[in-house]
């Protein structure tokens, strides 16, 4: 049989232009730190699974119901779940699905394995796998449970909250009325008494409780209280912090929320995807339909492929040392950060993020905007991003930085890496003199000057603590003074 028309070549030899790019974007990844808190390393087994051939194949529609119930062993019977299919096959538009069966299958289980908790048992757990990212997964939740025009109550964006919370800018805020809650102007913490005298004024019928910039814990059983004040729908979306949700640092919203929503990278450290888990039977059908094939096709099967790895690899000791190492090292880094005369939104960090306010640096009663911190920043090889924070008057001028902690401690950084990290990020911060500038238009525009000498001094830390990182990975041990 001919194989002319399979490519047989390595990357390199077929597209040297790509490969070109890859090692580009490793060698960013190991020359650089990282501290975008949207961000993780996927372990090696991960990406084995993630480039595996499930990703040749479609499986629209689900595993059989009865799956939800057997546990892993009943699963991994690939020799029963192979004949069951041959005599009865399943709900699947397409043939050939017999072991996409058993990996939906086996992912759900181990999700609800891991995400039981507050007396809900794995067995009263529904888990949906398929959604392709976080904000359709949100979306699926609105398509099966609201109507169009109906009221999402959700954190405002400059506060930390997300798009896809029913911001105007996103399909969510279009399709329905979104109505925003606030942290407190003082405290920047939130404030539950002021989020339920919204609610009682708006009467929404779902309300999200989960962010992408709030450093602090939430209280899921006060949100409780207020949805059910209203008659309200609690989601709670923990797509930055399920990975310390899983581990126990932090508290848990499920069988509180109606509905739990996240992404499955971030601190969970898996592929690019998303899940959704509810311990109401009465929801389970709305979801999975709202899912598929309301929202998208057929799952991507090698990402829930990586997705079972993950999960295995979250009910792990090191996983839960790792998840204890990222808590510390934030909450650290906001304290060495503030010792360096950095105001820290909300005063610390209880978990993977903390936010700097780049008003604390000044030069003739300007300011250093967010953008040009972020951008002065990356050119000295720490990697993170500008945000709004709360105060601001949108997105296009945030005067904050968000920072993450889980790509450092999966490097193994511990007091002393933090500390001179800490020490980089002030010193080059601290040697920025804002200014603003007229720009074509008459518009006046932000920027800023950096002291040549602070930014070497950063990128000298960032060379040091890399070749730390480096060392570490290979098992030889090196003084982080040099």
């Amino acid at each position: 049989m001919s194989q002319e028309f399979i490519f047989d070549g390595s990357l390199e030899n077929l597209d040297p232009d790509l490969k070109h790019i890859l090692n580009l974007e490793d060698q960013r990844q190991a020359e650089t730190i990282i501290l975008i808190a949207s961000e993780s390393m996927a372990p090696d087994a991960v990406q084995e699974a993630m480039s595996s051939n499930f990703g040749n194949i479609y499986a629209e529609g689900y595993p059989r119901e009865e799956s939800r119930k057997q546990n892993q062993t009943a699963i991994m019977d690939t020799g029963y779940e192979l004949a069951r299919y041959r005599r009865n096959s399943d709900p699947r538009y397409y043939k050939g699905v017999e072991y996409a069966d058993v990996l939906e299958a086996l992912t759900r289980r181990r999700a609800a394995d891991l995400f039981a908790a507050n007396g809900i048992s794995a067995d009263q757990l529904y888990i949906n796998v398929q959604p392709l990212s976080g904000a359709p997964a949100n979306s699926a939740v609105y398509t099966a449970l609201l109507k169009p025009g109906d009221t999402i109550l959700g954190l405002n964006l400059n506060d930390g909250g997300h798009l896809s919370h029913g911001t105007r800018i996103n399909r969510s805020g279009k399709h329905y009325n979104g109505v925003a809650y606030f942290v407190d102007e003082e405290s920047e913490l939130l404030d539950y008494d002021a989020i339920e005298k919204i609610a009682l004024e708006v009467k929404p019928q779902i309300i999200v409780s989960g962010f992408s910039a709030y450093p602090r814990l939430v209280d899921w059983a006060r949100f409780r209280a207020i949805a059910d004040k209203v008659g309200a729908y609690l989601l709670a979306d923990i797509a930055h912090i399920s990975g310390l949700v899983a581990s126990g640092m932090h508290p848990s919203p499920i069988g509180i929320a109606d509905v739990v929503s996240t992404t499955t990278h971030k601190s969970l450290c898996g592929p690019r995807g998303a899940m959704l888990m509810t311990h109401r039977r009465d929801l389970a059908r709305k979801l999975d339909r709202a899912v598929f094939p309301g929202e998208q096709g057929g799952p991507h099967l090698n990402t829930m492929a990586a997705l079972a790895v993950a999960l295995r690899l979250a009910k792990t000791d090191q996983f839960r040392a790792l998840q204890e190492r990222i808590v510390h090292n934030a909450s650290r880094l906001a304290d060495k950060l503030a010792e360096h005369g950095l105001r820290i939104v909300g005063g610390g960090s209880d978990n993977h993020l903390l936010l700097v306010d780049t008003k604390s640096v000044t030069h003739n009663g300007v300011h250093l905007s967010g953008d040009m911190a972020a951008r002065i920043l990356d050119i000295a090889g720490i990697v993170l991003n500008r945000n709004t924070i709360p105060g601001d008057k949108g997105a296009l001028n945030p005067t904050g930085l968000r920072m993450g902690s889980v790509w450092i401690s999966q490097l193994g950084f511990g007091d002393a890496e933090v500390d001179l990290l800490a020490e980089a990020i002030a010193t080059v911060l601290n040697g920025c003199k804002p200014f603003t500038y007229m720009a074509l238009g008459g518009k006046t525009e932000l920027r800023a000057k950096v002291d040549f000498a602070a930014l070497q001094r950063g990128r000298e830390i960032v060379r040091q603590l890399r070749g730390v990182a480096q060392a570490a990975a290979a098992g030889t041990a090196v003084s982080i003074r040099g």
